[in-house]
C-alpha cells in the first residue's frame, strides 16, 4: 500500500496542532519502544521520524499528513528518558492535555515491545485512557526479535493481566518495522475508520 507522507510541524502543545479538521490518531510508548521505526515503516520513508539510539529523542507533538486524509501523531515517549524530573512534569502535562482536549483524535496506538513482561506503567498508562474515555489499540513491536511461540505467550500474559480490570481487550496489533510487519493491517484499520467518519470533518 502506498502512503503519501510529509511532516507538518512540531508542537509543544495541542493548541499549537493544525485545524482539527480531518481525522487523528497517535502513537506513543515507552521510551526506546521503537516508535520512529514504526512510523517510518507506515510512511515508507526511512527518515520521516527522526530514529535515536537515545531514549526519551521526541520532546514534541510531532505533526505527519497522511495522504492528504489523516494526521498522524508522534507524541513524546512516558517512562524512561534522559532529562530532568522537571522536563517529564511537562512532557507529562503536554501528552495529558492532548489526549483530553484533542477534538479530532480518533484513535491512540500504544506501542509495547513484545520481549518485556507486562510493565506497571504501560498498565496504568491503558488503565488512565480507559477511565477518561480515550479509545486506544495495543501494538506490540519488535516480534520479530522473538519466536511465534514466545510472542504467543507474551500476548497470553498481557492478555492476563489486562482482564483483571478490563471487560474485554482492546484492538491488538503485533508489528515489525525490521520485517514490516503489520504495516498493512495498522493501514488498514485506519482506512477503515476513516470511511466510517466519511462527512464528519469540514476540510
Amino acid at each position: 500500500m502506498n502512503v503519501k507522507a510529509e511532516f507538518i510541524k512540531s508542537a509543544p502543545k495541542w493548541t499549537e496542532c493544525p485545524e482539527p479538521n480531518i481525522p487523528e490518531y497517535a502513537f506513543i510508548g515507552r521510551s526506546n519502544v521503537g516508535k520512529s521505526s514504526l512510523i517510518n515503516m507506515l510512511a515508507d520513508k526511512k527518515d520521516l521520524a527522526k530514529t535515536s539510539g537515545t531514549p526519551g529523542k521526541t520532546q514534541l507533538l510531532n505533526v505527519f499528513l497522511m495522504n492528504e486524509k489523516w494526521y498522524l501523531m508522534d507524541l513524546p515517549g512516558f517512562g524512561y528518558a534522559r532529562v530532568s524530573k522537571v522536563k517529564r512534569g511537562e512532557f507529562q502535562k503536554m501528552i495529558t492535555n492532548y489526549l483530553t482536549q484533542r477534538p479530532n483524535l480518533i484513535n491512540t496506538f500504544i506501542l509495547i515491545d513484545c520481549r518485556i513482561p507486562p510493565q506497571k506503567i504501560d498498565l496504568e498508562f491503558m488503565e488512565w485512557m480507559g477511565e477518561n474515555q480515550i479509545p486506544f489499540s495495543m501494538v506490540f513491536t519488535k516480534i520479530d526479535k522473538i519466536s511465534s511461540a514466545a510472542l504467543q505467550k507474551a500476548l497470553l500474559h498481557y492478555r492476563k493481566e489486562m482482564l483483571k480490570t478490563w471487560e474485554s481487550m482492546p484492538q491488538v496489533f503485533t508489528t515489525s518495522a525490521t520485517g514490516r510487519i503489520g504495516r498493512l493491517e495498522l493501514l488498514n484499520y485506519i482506512n477503515t475508520i476513516n470511511e466510517q467518519l466519511e462527512g464528519q470533518f469540514k476540510n
